[in-house]
């Protein structure tokens, strides 16, 4: 039997207790006050996010994969934050994956019993090829989730780098990481739908992970993300925003520095402030792995 009552978001809040007798207002109120409480538990957890952080930008950095990992909620939410990094970071779909229990279709429908299969993990990471050089971050709001505990287990069995994000104190899946990331959230408005609280927690938290690792990847410059992808008109309207800001250029300066460069805002910015051509930048940003502050350093700017 699975003992749910010793698990934090499991358990019955005693502030909405009544909430089905309040006023729409009221109600609505009462949800908002549980979800200010939800960025706080992620500050108590900041310098283990930071260790997170840190071992991801370092296997990356070596060629390394990042891997999310969950069941329902949770996985979508590993999902979301994998597909958003190609054309917000302009890196390849391959470099952050996000897998759920049950596959392609739980994304859209819950697949009943995929969750209780450690097997399923091991094979949905097999077929990717997951090795030791990559990181897995395996997303349980309950931190019990078998599938997730199978992967951790796989993960740790190939020497990759392992990073268990659960909701409740002390959860079972981390025992099989490296680090384990508890914003520990409490008793949900709705008795057991992690959906909510525990949900918005865990996205914080991957927002961090993802945002952090490419900013010390050097895909920002400044809080600008200059290696967005130009893939569709907005996108190419921010890159020329991107291009202006950072350079203080015109529009037509910008168009212009963004056509030389190929499209790439981060290269656009480099061959504008210095002056260059395409292969002098695109060779001055590889010797500095891609890091447009430290390349116009190099070149005594800032």
């Amino acid at each position: 039997m699975i003992d749910l009552q010793k698990l934090s978001t499991e358990k019955r809040n005693p502030a909405t207790t009544h909430i089905d007798e309040l006023s729409t207002l009221a109600m609505l109120q009462v949800i908002n006050e549980e979800d200010q409480k939800v960025a706080l538990a992620v500050e108590k957890i900041l310098p283990e996010i930071a260790s997170a952080v840190d071992v991801i930008t370092d296997r990356l950095s070596k060629g390394g994969r990042l891997f999310y990992m969950g069941a329902g909620t949770s996985g979508r939410l590993g999902i979301l934050d994998a597909s958003e990094c190609p054309p917000t970071y302009g890196v390849e779909p391959e470099l952050v994956q996000g897998l759920i229990a049950g596959g392609i279709p739980a994304i859209f429908k819950a697949q009943e019993g995929a969750e209780d299969s450690p097997e399923l993990a091991q094979k949905d990471l097999q077929e990717r090829d997951f090795s030791a050089e990559d990181v897995l971050v395996g997303i349980a709001a309950s931190g019990r989730t078998p599938y997730v505990i199978g992967g951790l287990q796989y993960a740790q069995e190939t020497g990759a780098a392992t990073i268990a994000l659960a909701c409740s104190p002390e959860p079972a899946i981390g025992a099989f990481a490296d680090i384990v990331l508890t914003p520990v959230t409490g008793a949900e408005v709705v008795t057991g739908s992690t959906r909510m609280k525990a949900g918005t927690a865990q996205k914080l938290v991957l927002n961090m992970l993802s945002t952090g690792t490419m900013i010390k990847l050097g895909k920002v410059y400044g809080n600008l993300m200059v290696d967005v992808k130009t893939s569709n008109k907005k996108l190419e309207e921010r890159a020329r925003r991107i291009v202006m800001e950072a350079t203080g250029c015109s529009r037509e300066e910008s168009i212009a520095a963004l056509a030389e460069a190929q499209g790439n805002a981060k290269l656009a910015i480099f061959i504008h402030l210095t002056g260059t051509d395409f292969a002098t930048g695109q060779a001055a940003l590889a010797k500095a792995q891609g890091h447009l502050g430290a390349a116009l350093r190099q070149r005594g700017l800032s």
